[in-house]
């Protein structure tokens, strides 16, 4: 059993709704049991800034599914959301109805062909790191120590919570 954390965006649509059915989709995954999850978080769009604001949170998974099986059943999660991706991949950082990331993975790390664990850039991610130290306060991301000594050194910006009853 492995606990993973996963990272939840969206910023089109009705993203409130989308995230909790996102959760309870990766509660519903095989040898899989969603343990936590984070408030959500209003942030500004990151990468491509020219579209609305995402609301993020972070799940902590356990799960039995190996790395691979579990990012096959995320992207299929993003899919039934109606995400599509395009193949040259210049939607990248383009607006979205959902954005499942495999943030950490135990203490794995993971280089193979389309999953890098840990997310090679959770550490320049205050929206992900937010969710993530409210769940797993003492988060560390292999090879690069403590979550929040990554967060002290981006600093939370302009993310904020949702009033609890958002999700």
């Amino acid at each position: 059993m492995q606990t993973a954390y996963i990272g939840l965006g969206s910023n089109l649509g009705d993203s409130a709704a989308v995230l909790r059915a996102a959760l309870r989709s990766l509660d519903g995954l095989p040898r899989s049991r969603l343990r936590r999850a984070s408030q959500l978080y209003r942030a500004p769009a990151w990468g491509r800034t020219d579209q609305p604001d995402f609301l993020n949170a972070v799940a902590a998974l356990d799960t039995e599914l190996p790395a691979q099986e579990l990012l096959a059943a995320m992207l299929e999660i993003e899919r039934e959301a109606g995400r599509s991706r395009l193949a040259d991949r210049s939607d990248r950082w383009g607006p979205r109805t959902l954005d499942l990331d495999l943030l950490l993975y135990g203490e794995a790390t993971i280089e193979a062909p389309g999953l890098h664990v840990p997310h090679p850039h959770l550490h320049e991610r205050a929206f992900a790191l937010v969710p993530l130290l409210e769940i797993a306060p003492d988060a560390r991301i292999p090879g690069l120590g403590a979550a929040r000594d990554c967060l002290a050194q981006l600093g939370a910006g302009d993310i904020r919570p949702l009033p609890a009853d958002n999700l």
